[in-house]
């Protein structure tokens, strides 16, 4: 019950969390569309890039997922999982209160990831301006990689799942949430921007993620004390 649980609420962490996704990508998007020959469909160009960025999701979810598996963290013991939950829907609840505009507290897991970009970012430079349908979802595996919060959040719960099918399915339904968002960016790149950045908009969607951290902490706390 709680991997189904999961899986839902990594998905609403996808598609709320829209409204920091497209402030932070939602101009990568756009950019990249601009990048293939005028006889390459916009459409098409965006779902490319987008299923490359969602592969590199499942890929980081599957090797969270097989190093809880390595190091035999359900083998031994059941509460290291349980602790790894609490700990995801802790930061779950700070990237609510991030998304809402509350806190900045969750932002700062951002940084983990800028060593990676650092190095990834001159591939990513080479591969550009795109001039093929490959390179197209090559640029969109290494946009995956870009230092982000929810991903890193999303990953948190993958470390936790102790298999690496299970924790490449949670960051697919973490991609999968994102895709509406940043679909329609590529395509309605200013008016969704304008529409997300809305205050009243960042606020709710960022209080229901932490609403949903909430109810799932709720039903881990007590396997903490057992």
């Amino acid at each position: 019950m709680m991997h189904e649980t999961s899986l839902i609420t990594l998905f609403i962490l996808g598609f709320l969390g829209g409204t920091h996704c497209v402030g932070m990508c939602g101009g990568l998007s756009s950019a990249f569309a601009l990048q293939l020959p005028l006889n390459v469909g916009r459409i098409r160009l965006i779902v490319l890039l987008n299923l490359g960025r969602v592969a590199s999701y499942v890929l980081i979810g599957a090797l969270m997922g097989a190093l809880s598996q390595a190091g035999g963290l359900l083998d031994h013991t059941r509460s290291m999982q349980t602790v790894l939950l609490l700990l995801a829907n802790v930061l779950l609840l700070l990237t609510g209160l991030y998304l809402a505009g509350l806190s900045r507290t969750a932002a700062l897991v951002e940084h983990i990831g800028k060593p990676v970009w650092r190095r990834l970012n001159p591939v990513l430079n080479r591969l550009l301006p795109i001039r093929s349908a490959t390179s197209c979802v090559m640029v969109g595996m290494l946009w995956g990689w870009l230092p982000c919060g929810l991903v890193y959040n999303a990953a948190l719960y993958a470390l936790g799942s102790g298999s690496a099918v299970q924790g490449g399915a949670y960051l697919l339904a973490f991609g999968l949430g994102t895709l509406p968002n940043l679909l329609a960016a590529g395509i309605f790149a200013a008016q969704l921007r304008s529409f997300l950045q809305k205050r009243a908009v960042r606020l709710v969607a960022g209080l229901m993620v932490s609403a949903a951290a909430v109810w799932q902490l709720v039903h881990v706390l007590p396997l903490i004390a057992i």
